[in-house]
């Protein structure tokens, strides 16, 4: 009889490649990794790694007996949630990991929404970065990952991940209420080329909204002035609210709370917003309950949102 816990190390191997990142998971040291994947392969009597150096890999052996481990292990939680819950009404708790303006304006009013829909669907969530909530996923540590699309084409894919599209969130200038760039006469598509003396406000170097600032800028026709590297999107926003910046920010992440005008761009940019779950996990009720309601939630939300008119 296999053991589950050595199987569950042996997937995580294949998903995180080293055996300190498999023990940091699981809060084991790695000679306890070590000395279980050894029992592992006792159990089968197969060899399942293979050492490289100070690295070790799976062995076609190991990659076969890693991708049944996946599904015995699902199916595993799937039979503790039905047994838990035998009258077949969702239920369970739903682990959903999401980027910060992802969770504010699609996962906490779905969670609200489902303390009353659904009040034995318990939602816990995680804000995590779109380059972590990837190998969160493939690490099982969460069941779904509300995610999108990077500027340098970065995506959560693969064979082993299935995605639910949910919205495409447009790119907007925030501007400070009351000035030129921010007049209620100037509510329509803005022009960034005309914002060449502009002080902007942008992320650090290198990471999305800096980027995003830099591309948008040059690609029209000049380098922007950034007065302020902020790394959070509330900082940012209190910083143009105060009449100090403009900046550029993905829609979901314009706060109501702040007193600023959200424009769309006169040439358009978006970024995809999806859900994504492991591909051959069991659908368990309450996991199917919690991408509806995402659906659901983005639908309104993008239906919300002010009509974006073209201006050419």
């Amino acid at each position: 009889m296999l053991n589950a816990a050595r199987l569950q190390i042996l997937a995580r191997l294949e998903s995180l490649g080293t055996v300190r990142a498999v023990g940091a998971s699981l809060h084991l040291s790695p000679s306890a990794v070590s000395a279980q994947l050894a029992a592992l392969e006792a159990e089968t009597g197969a060899r399942l790694v293979e050492r490289t150096g100070r690295r070790v890999r799976l062995t076609p052996a190991g990659r076969t007996l890693a991708r049944h481990a996946r599904v015995i292990l699902d199916q595993m939680a799937l039979a503790e949630a039905e047994l838990a819950h035998p009258d077949g009404q969702p239920a369970g708790v739903v682990r959903v990991a999401a980027f910060s303006s992802g969770v504010r304006a699609l996962v906490i009013p779905l969670a609200r929404r489902l303390v009353v829909e659904h009040p034995r669907v318990q939602v816990e969530v995680v804000e995590l970065d779109p380059r972590e909530s990837g190998p969160a996923l493939r690490r099982a540590d969460v069941d779904v990952a509300v995610t999108a699309d990077l500027l340098d084409g970065a995506r959560l894919a693969g064979p082993d991940v299935a995605t639910v599209p949910l919205l495409e969130d447009p790119v907007v200038l925030v501007a400070p209420r009351g000035t030129s760039t921010g007049t209620a006469a100037g509510e329509g598509p803005v022009d960034l080329a005309g914002l060449a003396d502009a002080r902007w406000a942008a992320d650090l170097p290198g990471r999305y909204l800096s980027t995003l600032v830099e591309s948008a800028c040059r690609d029209a026709g000049f380098e922007p002035r950034v007065v302020a590297r902020l790394p959070s999107y509330e900082l940012l926003l209190a910083h143009v609210e105060a009449g100090l910046s403009v900046a550029l920010l993905p829609g979901l992440a314009v706060d109501p709370r702040y007193d600023v005008v959200a424009r769309p761009l006169r040439a358009p940019r978006t970024r995809p917003v999806y859900a994504a779950v492991r591909r051959g996990a069991p659908p368990t009720a309450a996991t199917g309950v919690v991408l509806a309601g995402l659906r659901r939630v983005a639908g309104e939300t993008a239906a919300a949102a002010p009509a974006r008119s073209d201006p050419r």
